[in-house]
């Protein structure tokens, strides 16, 4: 899939939409703000019932708007346990398979940690359980792309050399960058606009200009420490240069979906779209 431009969402129902606050309310709100689209958070729960699904699926496309998902917080594909591994395996699946229901092109989740394991050992065995992951999806004709995101924490499996090297192995896997996440992850580096085209240059490298036309990244303010990703922040509350970000998708054309996570959802959404469209 390739968009023909970069579009903005939402991390979730925007704050101000009006009561009863539901999905499909959160949809029309996102359009009425002029934001270009919104992530499902399943980060609980799947909070999409199967006979909600089609409802959200027909609002997306009435809106003409653009719809992600962020998968479980309760996710190891390293997990030791076979049970906890199983169950991480199986709440990967259930986000796919209820967010392609509802009409996202694109779900993504937290991969899993390290543990006691080496970064080759964790990258293997995830791997593994990837491979099952897209096998099952594929036996359903479930064509939604599986995206492992970039993490904050050093012992979280998720550099972006990890996920790029991971997409060129397996169909149907691509990274979700989360460029803050990756400032987090790096103590406050790759916060510039010569780190942040590098990063771009180096995706484009591994997995091709296409990738570039088919982003889901995520974008916040972010506090941090020297071990990593402490909470999201506002960006105008935080360090994070979103403005040379902008300027770097500009530069590479890049094209998909921005999703915006700070706490201000709505807020710093269209601040990042006004940014990059003022450039």
């Amino acid at each position: 899939m390739a968009f023909k431009k970069l579009l903005f969402a939402t991390a979730g129902i925007p704050i101000s939409t009006p009561p009863p606050h539901t999905t499909l309310d959160g949809l029309s709100h996102v359009k009425s703000l002029g934001l270009n689209g919104m992530e499902l958070e399943f980060v609980h729960s799947v909070n999409i019932s199967a006979e909600k699904a089609p409802l959200v699926k027909k609002k997306v496309e009435e809106n003409e708007l653009t719809l992600s998902c962020h998968g479980s917080y309760y996710i190891n594909l390293n997990a030791v346990e076979k049970d906890k591994l199983a169950a991480s395996v199986q709440r990967v699946l259930a986000s796919a398979r209820r967010a392609e229901e509802s009409g996202a092109f694109s779900m993504t989740f937290h991969a899993g940690f390290y543990l006691k394991d080496s970064p080759a050992k964790t990258f293997s065995n995830i791997k593994v359980q990837l491979e099952e992951i897209i096998s099952e999806l594929r036996s359903t004709k479930n064509k939604i792309l599986v995206r492992p995101e970039t993490t904050g924490k050093g012992t979280q499996f998720g550099s972006l050399d990890e996920l790029l090297s991971l997409s060129s192995k397996l169909d149907q896997v691509l990274p979700c960058i989360d460029f803050s996440h990756l400032h987090a992850r790096s103590g406050g580096k790759l916060n510039s606009y010569e780190e942040f085209r590098a990063e771009l240059e180096k995706s484009e490298k591994v997995l091709g200009k296409d990738f570039l036309k088919n982003l889901h990244c995520h974008v916040s303010g972010i506090a941090y420490s020297k071990k990593g990703e402490k909470n999201h922040l506002v960006l105008a509350e935080s360090d994070f240069k979103y403005k040379e970000l902008m300027q770097a998708l500009k530069d590479f054309n890049c094209a998909g979906l921005i999703v915006c996570e700070s706490p201000n959802i709505e807020e710093d959404a269209l601040l990042l779209k006004r940014t990059f469209e003022e450039l």
